[in-house]
């Protein structure tokens, strides 16, 4: 027995499954709505407060707190560079060289704040 199926298929162009091309561009026009960056730059900063940092810290105490952070980063990410393999790795070694030329240049600023004779 043979079916004649019309190539492609007819179908009702107000299906119920089927959304509304107008409805669908309507939904999306605000998601799409990004502000300009002269807006984003015309819009003032205002520093939160949840996480701050006492601005009486002086420079040198901040830097040696960057450089520790900073090792104990890439301590971390070496720990985990051990447990995958492939992409993944190879991203997350990416990372853990970025963080360490991010310590050396925070050793740098640490050197030139207080020049070890």
């Amino acid at each position: 027995m043979f079916k004649v199926t019309p190539n492609p298929p007819d179908t009702d162009p107000a299906s119920p499954n089927e959304p509304d091309s107008k409805q669908l561009g309507e939904a999306a026009e605000p998601a799409l709505d990004f502000p300009s960056a002269a807006d984003i730059k015309a819009t003032p900063r205002t520093p939160g407060s949840l996480f701050t940092v006492d601005p009486k810290v002086d420079t040198e105490t901040l830097m040696v707190y960057l450089v520790e952070t900073l090792a104990s980063v890439d301590v971390m990410v070496h720990q985990l560079v051990d447990h995958l393999d492939g992409g993944s790795r190879n991203a997350l070694l990416g990372i853990s060289n970025s963080v360490m030329l991010a310590e050396i240049t925070a050793n740098r600023v640490l050197d030139q704040i207080d020049p070890r004779e």
